[in-house]
């Protein structure tokens, strides 16, 4: 098996087939997106292929240590993820085929006018350890 993060973007990825900001969506077409997420998440849960997933708040802040003492807290010069990304979900599959379809099928989540979205979504692997080499 193999984890692969999915990525919601806000902005970044290439443009959606149906690209209307959430933020001028209906109340009903968001209730329905959201629902369209949580049914994928639950089949999911039933092959054994969910680990986790979450929607993100679009506030957020840098934080670094900057020594002893209270770190800092900043916004910036760093890029500004928080306008980036729009929620996450991990999946553990069986190889990079299944991660591809599975991304696949969650870019068709419906959106305005109750359409599927077509969004882009980043599909990334875990790091895993290096090989051992033995003798």
């Amino acid at each position: 098996m193999a984890k692969y993060l999915l990525l919601k973007h806000y902005r970044g990825a290439p443009e959606a087939v149906n690209d209307v900001p959430m933020d001028r969506w209906k109340p009903e077409e968001v209730d329905a997106h959201v629902r369209y997420m949580n049914d994928f998440a639950d089949r999911l849960k039933t092959t054994g292929e969910f680990v986790d997933g979450q929607a993100l708040a679009p506030e957020g802040t840098w934080v670094r240590h900057d020594g002893p003492g209270k770190p800092p807290v900043t916004d910036g010069p760093f890029a500004e993820t928080k306008d980036l990304i729009a929620g996450w979900m991990v999946i553990d599959v069986e190889d990079y085929d299944r991660a591809v379809e599975l991304a696949g099928e969650l870019s068709a989540a419906p959106g305005a006018g109750g359409e599927p979205i077509h969004e882009w979504l980043e599909l990334r692997p875990f790091l895993t350890a290096p090989p051992t080499i033995t003798e």
